[in-house]
């Protein structure tokens, strides 16, 4: 006899797992809750989201435990925020609880008040926050001309490794692009072990294949790499050639979103840079 696994039962025991990861992926600090000297739970417990959603403990329990009841917009909007989901993860969430997102264009809550300021303050060294995707989160004026007019960009082009494989003016800014580009997919792929089953992951590498033979090429090496070198080489088309050096400042536990920094290693580079600061404020 076959038993036929009904759509609603999949996508319920989807989102049971799916909040599970997410809340022992978050420290209570990223939330402002003490610690404690008795926790054995990774992450977050079920109470602590519960009382950050504003929802009843054995609700939220139940949710987990992918029992059928009803879920609203408005209280998965309200563990989005609890969950610190970035917009695919969000996106991800409202699509397993089956609701139509009330507010699809909800920041990121990685990228704090904070956090903007610290960028800005940055000028005239170009920085962005990325996650482990290379999703380009948030950046300064300097960063949004060094390689290509990002403003320019759909939000969903604003990922590095797309940019590096398909977008012209990015690639021919790339001082060193055929090395950077492979260490770049090695990376992806050794940090996509932890993401197997994540839709934007899948998203993103189904992109790539469809839009890059090159992407495919260097992808079919199966080639795994840490994080590369910190000295870059960018060829500007406003101020020329700039050697900088690459800084992560980790916001999340494990590889989760960054702060990417570039300071310029010698006298030169500076120089250009603050001039290329200069004309993206004059608007040049």
């Amino acid at each position: 006899m076959t038993t036929v696994v009904r759509e609603p039962d999949i996508r319920r025991h989807e989102l049971a797992g799916f909040l599970r990861s997410r809340r022992e992926r978050i420290t209570p600090e990223q939330v402002s809750l003490p610690r404690g000297s008795r926790r054995r739970t990774p992450g977050l417990r079920r109470e602590e989201v519960a009382h950050l959603s504003a929802v009843g403990v054995t609700w939220y329990t139940w949710l987990e435990q992918a029992r059928d009841i009803q879920v609203s917009a408005q209280v998965i909007d309200a563990l989005a925020r609890a969950l610190l989901l970035d917009r695919s993860e969000r996106a991800h969430l409202f699509a397993l609880a089956g609701a139509v997102d009330p507010a699809p264009g909800t920041p990121c809550p990685t990228i704090t008040p904070a956090v903007r300021l610290m960028l800005e303050r940055l000028d005239p060294f170009p920085a962005c926050v990325q996650n482990g995707r290379y999703d380009i989160l948030a950046y300064n004026r300097s960063y949004s001309t060094l390689m290509c007019d990002l403003d320019a960009l759909p939000p969903e082009d604003r990922n590095c490794l797309w940019l590096a494989f398909t977008n012209e003016e990015w690639q021919s800014a790339l001082g060193n692009r055929a090395e950077t580009v492979r260490l770049m997919a090695a990376r992806f792929r050794a940090d996509m072990a932890e993401h197997l089953a994540e839709p934007a992951w899948k998203a993103l590498l189904g992109r790539l294949r469809a839009a890059s033979p090159e992407f495919c090429e260097i992808w079919e090496r199966h080639e795994v790499v840490g994080l590369a070198s910190k000295t870059k080489r960018f060829v500007n088309a406003r101020v020329g050639a700039l050697s900088l050096e690459h800084t992560n400042l980790w916001l999340s536990p494990g590889k989760g979103s960054r702060m990417v920094s570039y300071v310029p290693v010698d006298d030169e580079s500076r120089e250009r840079l603050e001039r290329l600061h200069e004309l993206t404020r004059a608007g040049v």
